[in-house]
């Protein structure tokens, strides 16, 4: 029943991400916001595996690997993610950039993974594309100096793609609350780094940036990068990655109940294109 119901749970937590990113990147910067979430993440997970004796790994080249694919999928994605929307890159563009991971994934899985991509499910990719395109298509546009914004989206879609392949060859299965710590320790060493190099370290306690950082530490961190390593774990990095095609109309969904955004004709269209894209994908 969890694996059944896990893919949908999970697009549905990741999508949230943004939402959380909206609330607490006024009170923070993004790179001190990622620190002090992680370093929660450490304490909680750490705890949590000590007091119920989990497993950690014996071998030292499976810490290595996990730790890597850590840094990849959260240091590098998410790292990338709120740079980008904190230096002014819209959302909707963020997510089309992002959303074409299942594009490179399915081009890495055929390469590195050995896995064969099917022309249905190349198909079902290159639909999904079409119907992410259709639902961030209005948020193109304006003055703003977008080339300047683009690099830190790129690096969060490559660290997502890597992290995904390189998750699924070397280390694919692991505990979940060691392998977690595992993962957010170099992550938080890296960020850590990075804000000494790139920004004073600066965070306003307000009830805003509490809410926001509380959800991403419990929902985002624990839960959904949770059911993301049970799905890298159960699936192919195709089927996988094809999930995430369903990120920005469920965003965009999140957004009209939250906040009374307005879904033109084009962007249903696409929404409906992307949920058969990742249907055709996932079928086996």
């Amino acid at each position: 029943m969890l694996l059944k119901t896990a893919p949908f749970l999970f697009v549905f937590l990741w999508s949230t991400g943004f939402v959380g990113a909206k609330f607490g990147l006024p009170y923070a910067a993004p790179l001190s916001f990622l620190l002090v979430r992680y370093c929660l993440v450490i304490g909680l997970m750490a705890t949590l595996a000590l007091a119920m004796r989990a497993p950690w790994p014996r071998d030292p080249r499976h810490w290595l690997h996990i730790g890597v694919s850590g840094v990849l999928v959260h240091a590098l994605y998410l790292g990338g993610v709120f740079v980008a929307i904190k230096h002014g890159l819209p959302a909707g563009i963020t997510a089309l950039l992002v959303g074409m991971q299942p594009l490179l994934t399915a081009f890495g899985a055929g390469i590195f993974l050995g896995e064969t991509v099917t022309r249905r499910q190349w198909l079902g990719l290159a639909l999904g594309f079409v119907g992410v395109f259709l639902v961030v298509a209005g948020k193109f546009g304006g003055d703003a100096p977008l080339l300047a914004m683009l690099l830190p989206a790129v690096v969060a879609l490559l660290g997502i793609t890597a992290g995904t392949l390189y998750q699924k060859r070397f280390c694919p299965s692991f505990d979940l609350r060691t392998g977690s710590v595992i993962q957010f320790v170099p992550s938080a060493i890296v960020t850590a780094l990075a804000v000494l190099l790139f920004e004073d370290f600066h965070i306003e306690w307000a009830p805003q940036f509490i809410f926001a950082l509380g959800w991403l530490v419990l929902v985002l961190s624990l839960g959904a990068i949770s059911l993301l390593n049970l799905l890298i774990r159960s699936g192919s990095a195709v089927n996988v990655a094809s999930l995430f095609y369903l990120t920005p109309p469920c965003t965009a969904l999140i957004a009209w109940a939250a906040f009374g955004e307005v879904l033109s004709g084009a962007a249903l269209v696409g929404m409906a294109l992307a949920v058969g894209g990742v249907w055709l994908a996932r079928k086996t």
